[in-house]
């Protein structure tokens, strides 16, 4: 089925010959790059392009195809927070935005070679690593990230081989996040759920032998600080022969509480006690257990288990006690946290914090001043650190557009000569047309399958099927 399908999508007219025209032919007065095409880099595409009528934008991203983090991230059977997507293709598609798929800042391109042929450069490559627990054998087998599960099902290329062990039963998650409860949800929902996402066919293929009958999800601090939220909740709650096993010590003095909580976090937790106390009704149904842990903190790994220390709140921090408590750990997932990486020596990277230095999106020259960086910016996780949604990151970005603009407009970035913009030369970079064909292939493996898609997952045979 491969090549008839490549063959049918190469047969499709190229569109884009009249836009690659159009930048031959028209000298646009601001030229701005935007590095990173996940939802930071398209929502700060939509403002600049709404806000100023004579510019060009072009959107570099390190992979063959965009949308990162929604591509990447978001949890399969989530389909509607993927519909975003439409948002940003519209952005894609319009005449003065130009998409180079397949370029790796630091390797294909520096960021001085950027700066030198644009007036704006804006960074919003995200965040790709994670924070370790520092402990004694986290780089044994049994020890991965939530982060590297989540591209393994969700097909980041480089993934597939990650190859968990889920021949034991019992899971441990350590992080209370909506990732961390994503994690969850995916080894615990039935197989025939997940058939029909777009999650890879390795992964379905891994998880219709799992062996996996129980997930502890474990926190540092009480279910009042639970870091996830209640649309989270109420999925778990949902899932088929599913038991959630809540510790009524943890609501010790809880209730009592509610009323001074803000709304938002007085209905999660008003959920969650409602949740320990049906369990008593409910409980023995499943044939698998979803067990929320709080205050507990990482403090040693063993083989086959975990040990935690007991933690007490004071002024809402987590401090350990004397008090420990094991528990059972074939598999275990750290998920406390992202970070970003430098990837040119010109960035002025906070390695410790794992982000940009900036100033409301303005980049700083250096890490001893407060003087900002005129033409540079950053958006996104990159900037900020992994805190939000997505639509935190369109506020964010909407915010950071803005000041480009106001920059522009008050010369604090000087547009007065023309600049060149990006160019390839023999670099095999994907288009927005060859991203499209790599679209259509997807969706049509998927139909096959019964699935929206069937993603590809390893680079050169994107760029086979793009015809880069």
């Amino acid at each position: 089925m491969g090549s008839h399908l490549l063959n049918i999508w190469r047969r499709r007219l190229h569109t884009s010959s009249s836009r690659w025209q159009l930048f031959q032919t028209t000298t646009p007065t601001k030229r701005i790059c935007i590095v990173g095409a996940g939802p930071a880099g398209f929502y700060s595409a939509q403002q600049l392009l709404k806000k100023l009528d004579d510019c060009v934008v072009d959107v570099l991203e390190k992979l063959p195809v965009p949308f990162g983090l929604v591509r990447f991230g978001v949890a399969p059977d989530h389909p509607e927070v993927k519909n975003v997507i439409n948002t940003f293709t519209k952005t894609a598609e319009h005449p003065r935005l130009r998409y180079f798929g397949n370029v790796s800042l630091g390797e294909d391109v520096t960021l001085k070679d950027l700066r030198d042929r644009y007036h704006a450069v804006l960074l919003t490559y995200g965040a790709d690593q994670d924070r370790e627990l520092e402990l004694e054998n986290e780089q044994q087998g049994n020890v991965i990230s939530a982060r590297s599960f989540v591209a393994w099902y969700n097909g980041l290329p480089g993934a597939e081989n990650l190859s968990p062990d889920l021949s034991g039963r019992d899971v441990t998650i350590v992080g209370q996040g909506n990732v961390a409860v994503d994690v969850a949800r995916m080894l615990l929902s039935p197989l025939d759920t997940l058939k029909t996402t777009d999650t890879t066919e390795y992964a379905l293929e891994a998880l219709s032998r799992s062996q996996v009958e129980r997930v502890h999800l474990v926190g540092r601090r009480g279910p009042l600080q639970a870091a996830f939220t209640i649309k989270e909740l109420r999925e778990m709650l949902k899932l088929p022969k599913v038991d959630i096993r809540w510790r009524s010590s943890d609501f010790s003095g809880i209730e009592e509480q509610l009323e001074k909580l803000q709304r938002p976090r007085k209905r999660l937790t008003e959920l969650m006690l409602k949740s320990l106390k049906d369990q008593g009704r409910a409980s023995g149904t499943g044939v698998k257990q979803f067990l929320p842990i709080f205050l507990r903190a990482p403090k040693a790994i063993a083989p086959s288990e975990m040990e935690f220390s007991v933690t007490e709140l004071q002024q809402e921090s987590a401090v350990a006690t004397s008090a420990t408590e094991r528990l059972p750990s074939d598999l275990i997932l750290r998920s406390i946290g992202y970070k970003s990486s430098c990837v040119d020596s010109g960035i002025n990277f906070d390695a410790r914090k794992g982000n940009v230095r900036n100033s409301e999106g303005r980049v700083l020259k250096d890490e001893t001043s407060e003087n900002v960086d005129p033409g540079l910016y950053v958006a996104g996780w990159l900037g900020t650190g992994p805190t939000g949604v997505i639509l935190t990151t369109m506020s964010g970005a909407f915010a950071v557009a803005k000041n480009i603009c106001d920059d522009i407009a008050s010369k604090a970035i000087d547009t007065s000569t023309a600049k060149p913009g990006y160019e390839a030369d023999d670099k095999r970079i994907i288009t927005w047309d060859g991203w499209k064909r790599i679209d259509a292939y997807e969706t049509e493996s998927g139909k096959a399958k019964g699935k929206p898609r069937e993603k590809i997952v390893n680079v050169e045979e994107m760029l086979r099927v793009a015809g880069a």
